[in-house]
Formats: structure tokens, C-alpha cells, sequence
């Protein structure tokens, strides 16, 4: 793009303050700033103003009924098992991973997923992920490729995480890398904010905007050319989640799903975790921030919270379902925010107060249009524990403490009484679940 295709562009956005500062900038910048032009597409941004002009208006959900959720156990627990072990076994299992976020909270600089939370190796939350897929696809004899999402930002350090740790075991063919898309930072009357005279500030489109990166990286077209037919999504953050977890894998295929969610109870009535409610034959994912504090607190016949599931992001998608939904516009979400920004005389400014807007898509919005949608329960316990402070709840430190106290009931289980005073920490290929470490412990002799 040269600078009169830039200038034509932006001018039919109503964004021509974007070449303000031009005649000051050097060779690099100009360029630069054309490359960013260059992705503005004139559909979203209109789409953006939108937004603006718009609001955002919570939707009503005092209308929203609880859905049912299963608890497998006994012979529905084995037969889902069963179901999912032949997926696994016929390689129609992919996983995809949402990797796009910094340490920066944790007080560590590069992407999360290279964050050290062995705790005793100081294995990154990568490793884990890596080695639980591993894991299965040894066990079931076919690979499970694996799709990671990034941001802009961190794509080459990530990359370079699994290059330089030799793909955690797995071969380089099955890790499929690709970038989330990226939205302009714009002002209350819809302006894009410039951060430097020559640069526009961006910022990542959230987790929904992998259904279109998906397509538009060709992870979709590769899933497809594997003959891929569920999709295991889930978050970078949670070192305890059970990738490709074969009960829930076979629980979605029997149901015959198009979109199904792994939830678990909330810890107090108004835990920051979005609630799943049926509305008439369709469901919705309900931001606790739209709930009414009577539906926060309301209580079943049983005593306990009649929504009492909330949604920790662990998914199953069928590959067909993001195929369809990948060329649909998602709905976009607003959050007002401190945004650095530069003045008319060129001053770079950093507000005190929020000044701007990022837009964000977010995946579970798609729920409504799932022909058919399953719910699973699980023990959080055993499955959620997320790095997201760097102290008290949801912090390294608690998350290593859940690691550990999985593998001691592992242990237990096995016949193994585990100090806790003793540091524990067991390579998810040596072991991903009690059984495996029976079967590990028995080898061992």
C-alpha cells in the first residue's frame, strides 16, 4: 500500500487523523504505519462505530432457565469413556489452545504459556498442555494435532518456546501456530487513537476471534484435511485441565453435539464466571455482571443454587459447527480503558482515566446457534486451578499448591502416602491419570 491508497482508505473510514503526523516520521515509521493501514478493514471498522453509537445494552436474561447438566458416573461414565477412547483411537480429536495473553500481571515478562509453574522443574504452563496431549496420543495411537492461538505480540516468542524445548515431544507437523486478529483502539466518537505519531494502537480481538483465524490461518482446511471432527478448546492459564479428556470427547459425540461445555459449581453466588441459561429452545452464555442479584442467590428444591454452574472456558466444539460459524460476524464487546494516545502537537499522553475503546469478540456467543449444546459437570478440584494473579486466589502459588495435591490423590489412590511436605510434581507422559500411574509404578516394579 502507498501513501495515496492509505489516504483514500482512511478517508472513506472518516479516519483520516490517522496520517496526521506523517510528514515528521522517517522512512521505517511511514512504512510501518502503511502496513497497519493496510489491515484496517472498512466493514469493521463501521462495525466498530457502530458499537459506539449503540451502547451496550445487557440482554434481558430474567428469562433464562438452568440447564441440565450430567454427572457421569457408573455405566454413563463408562460408556463415555468408550465413545471417546474411539475417537481418540480413529484420530478424529484435535485440541486447541487460546494462548494469546502476556505474563505481564504475574509480574513476567513474555507470553503466559511460558510462565514457570512446575513446582519443581519450573516447567512452563506450555509443558503441561503439551505432554497431556502427548500423553493420549501415545496411549491411543494416533496423533492429536495440536492448534495454538496467538497474539501478535507473543507469536514469536511462542514459537520459539516449543522450538527451543523440542515441541515438548510432540513432532513439529502437529502443532499448527496462528494469530488472533487484532482491532484498533478508537475514542468515544469512534476515532482510531494513534499511541505514536506513526503507529495505530491495537489490540487483540479476544478468544471469539479465533473462529475467523482459524479460517483465515488454514487450521480450519488442515483440521479438516486430517479428518478432524471434534475440536477439545481451552485456555492457557489452567495447568490442570484434562486435555482431550476421552469421557468428555465421548459425552459430546453421544449427544450428538454441536457445542458442548465442561462447568463447574460456583464457589459463592457471585463468582465472576459466566452461567449457561436456556431460553426457550436455545442457550445463552449470562455475563454475572447481567444476572439480578435474586438470580445470584436463588436456590433449587435441594438447597443449593439453582444456577449454580459457571463456565470455566473448557469446550468441545464439532469441527462442522466453527466451520459454519467462522463466516459469521460475532458480536462485539466493549470495554472502556486507559489508552495511551498522542496529542495534536505529537506528545505521547498516558491517561489517568479511561479514554478509549478496545473491541473484543468472545466465543461463547456462538452458543445460541448450536443446533444442539451438551453440559458436563466436573470436580474443580480436580480440573481448574488458573494463574492469573501474581498473589492469594488464582496466583502461581495456589495453582502449584492444586498441582500438587492432585498428584497426591493420585498417589493415594495408588497406595502411596505422599508427605506434604514434599515437594511433588509428576510428567503428565508418565503419568495422566491415577491409573496410568498404577500401570507406571507397577513397570517400575
Amino acid at each position: 500500500m502507498n501513501y495515496a491508497e492509505a489516504e483514500s482508505l482512511l478517508k472513506k473510514c472518516g479516519q483520516q487523523q490517522v496520517l496526521a503526523h506523517w510528514p515528521k516520521l522517517g522512512k521505517k515509521d511511514r512504512e510501518s504505519l502503511l502496513a497497519q493501514i493496510a489491515t484496517l478493514d472498512p466493514k469493521s471498522l463501521a462495525r466498530c462505530k457502530k458499537a459506539l453509537a449503540e451502547g451496550a445494552v445487557p440482554p434481558d436474561s430474567s428469562k433464562g432457565v438452568a440447564p441440565k447438566v450430567a454427572s457421569l458416573k457408573g455405566k454413563a461414565l463408562k460408556d463415555a469413556v468408550a465413545a471417546g477412547e474411539a475417537e481418540l483411537r480413529a484420530g478424529r480429536v484435535a485440541a486447541l489452545l487460546v494462548a494469546g495473553g502476556q505474563g505481564s500481571r504475574l509480574g513476567y515478562e513474555g507470553p503466559k504459556g511460558c510462565y514457570p509453574i512446575g513446582p519443581i522443574t519450573d516447567a512452563p504452563l506450555f509443558y503441561f498442555h503439551a505432554r497431556k496431549i502427548l500423553a493420549r496420543s501415545i496411549r491411543y495411537g494416533k496423533p492429536i494435532p495440536f492448534y495454538v492461538m496467538t497474539s501478535e505480540a507473543n507469536y514469536d516468542q511462542t514459537v520459539a518456546c516449543f522450538k527451543d524445548n523440542g515441541y515438548f515431544g510432540l513432532k513439529a507437523s502437529d502443532v499448527f501456530f496462528f494469530k488472533q486478529g487484532m482491532w484498533p483502539g478508537m475514542t468515544k466518537d469512534g476515532k482510531i487513537i494513534l499511541d505514536k505519531p506513526g503507529h495505530v494502537f491495537m489490540s487483540p480481538d479476544g478468544h471469539g476471534g479465533l473462529l475467523a483465524a482459524l479460517k483465515k490461518s488454514g487450521a480450519l482446511a488442515d483440521m479438516k484435511k486430517r479428518g478432524i471432527k471434534s475440536v477439545f478448546f481451552f485456555q492457557v492459564d489452567n495447568p490442570l485441565v484434562e486435555v482431550a479428556d476421552p469421557a468428555f470427547i465421548g459425552y459430546h459425540v453421544t449427544q450428538k453435539s454441536e457445542y458442548s461445555l465442561k462447568l463447574c459449581a460456583k464457589r459463592d453466588p457471585k463468582e465472576k464466571v459466566g452461567i449457561p441459561m436456556r431460553f426457550g429452545k436455545t442457550y445463552r452464555m449470562v455475563e454475572y455482571t447481567e444476572m439480578t442479584d435474586e438470580q445470584c442467590n436463588r436456590k433449587a428444591k435441594d438447597g443449593r443454587l439453582y444456577f449454580l454452574y459457571g463456565s470455566p472456558a473448557i469446550h468441545v466444539f464439532d469441527r462442522a459447527f466453527l466451520e459454519r460459524e467462522a463466516s459469521k460476524d460475532m458480536p462485539l464487546h466493549l470495554a472502556f480503558k486507559k489508552i495511551p494516545f498522542i496529542d495534536e502537537k505529537g506528545a505521547a499522553v498516558k491517561p489517568s482515566e479511561p479514554n478509549g475503546y478496545k473491541f473484543e469478540k468472545f466465543i461463547f456467543d456462538v452458543l445460541p446457534n448450536a443446533k444442539t449444546a451438551a453440559f458436563l459437570a466436573f470436580d474443580q478440584k480436580d480440573e481448574f486451578s488458573p494463574v492469573k494473579n501474581a498473589e492469594g486466589s488464582d496466583s502461581p502459588a495456589s495453582c502449584k499448591a492444586d498441582m500438587q495435591a492432585k498428584w497426591r490423590r493420585w498417589m493415594e489412590e495408588c497406595g502411596i502416602h505422599a508427605d506434604e511436605r514434599v515437594k511433588v510434581e509428576i510428567d503428565p507422559v508418565y503419568a495422566v491419570d491415577a491409573a496410568a500411574l498404577a500401570q507406571a509404578g507397577l513397570r517400575l516394579g
